[in-house]
């Protein structure tokens, strides 16, 4: 079996730039919303909306990833069942010639 499985690590300025890109554009969000020349429940309507829909990014790409981390073990223990069945019958046509 190859177990030459490579896990990518995330450099820290890229992990630090995918927090504050986050936290820059939720502000920015925030103070439009804040700014609108609307009454306070109609400014809170819109910030429930806004809050709501990073929830449900954060939730879809968990469950993205989560089914692509599924997938990938699968596939390895099928690997693992194919490389066990090939040496099963290599070692029988070894015993039997």
């Amino acid at each position: 079996m190859n177990n030459t499985t490579t896990v990518s690590q995330h450099s820290p300025a890229w992990v630090a730039f995918t927090y504050i890109s986050f936290a820059a554009s939720a502000f920015m969000v925030g103070i439009g919303i804040w700014f609108l020349p609307l009454e306070l429940s109609i400014k809170g309507y819109l910030t429930m909306g806004f809050l709501m829909l990073v929830q449900s990014c954060i939730t879809m790409t968990k469950t993205m990833r989560d089914n692509h981390e599924s997938g990938k073990l699968v596939n390895r223990i099928e690997d693992a069942k194919a490389e066990r069945l090939l040496m099963e019958v290599d070692r029988n046509t070894r015993v039997a010639a």
